[in-house]
């Protein structure tokens, strides 16, 4: 059955691909955090297209046909944006987030042409054997906030990500109450396993980059 989408509980945020066209995200007016586009999610939506990436005049496109997994995805906009780059992704959060991401899915079914996108529930530091083998990639915009998350987290990361799997971190570095913090135990418990390469902004899309909104990628240690 389709998702049904109440509209007076949702409003609609477009954003624009290279190519001209539109991703058509629905945010909650109420709700919780995953029910809105954070910065983060943005910025981390353009960074797939940029040329490293993704440039049809040279024949580049490191997303067709790769798998890619989205981790706490709220509205799906990220694992929206690679998939009408051609990737096969499947995007994941909590029980109560599936309609909306089914809704957005729906939404931007005319944008996807030679990739996938699928919305299925993971929480973190749960049983991953459905999302094996490992994805080449996993994505990850603003995932690090709630302290008691930080552990299932990171143990998620270890089950999914095989040698060959590259995350792609971004979050938005948050100077106020328990952030620094959260931030700190997250990385320190991260790099026992992985090292991360922080990806200066000159490589980021011009336009959707923010001194305060860092992009990492991640690999499980040698």
């Amino acid at each position: 059955m389709a998702a049904k989408a109440d509209e007076n509980e949702y409003f609609v945020r477009e954003i624009e691909r290279n190519d001209g066209c539109a991703l058509k995200v629905k945010q909650c007016f109420l709700g919780d955090v995953g029910c809105v586009v954070w910065d983060a999610a943005i910025v981390l939506a353009k960074y797939l297209e940029t040329k490293q990436f993704y440039d049809p005049s040279s024949g580049v496109n490191v997303w067709s046909g790769r798998t890619v997994l989205e981790l706490g995805a709220g509205t799906g906009v990220v694992g929206l944006m690679a998939a009408t780059l051609g990737a096969q992704v499947i995007v994941t959060d909590l029980e109560d987030l599936q309609t909306l991401l089914k809704v957005n899915i729906q939404e931007n079914e005319a944008l996807i042409s030679s990739g996938s996108i699928t919305a299925k529930v993971l929480k973190w530091g749960e049983d991953v054997s459905e999302f094996l083998p490992s994805p080449d990639y996993v994505l990850m915009a603003d995932c690090i906030y709630y302290e008691q998350s930080i552990v299932p987290l990171v143990e998620s990361l270890k089950l999914l990500c095989g040698p060959e799997t590259c995350i792609v971190c971004c979050y938005e570095q948050r100077t106020e109450g328990v952030n620094p913090e959260v931030e700190r135990q997250f990385f320190e418990l991260l790099q026992q396993n992985f090292c991360c390469e922080e990806i200066p902004s000159e490589k980021q899309d011009p336009e959707f980059s923010s001194p305060d909104i860092h992009i990492l990628h991640i690999r499980r240690k040698a």
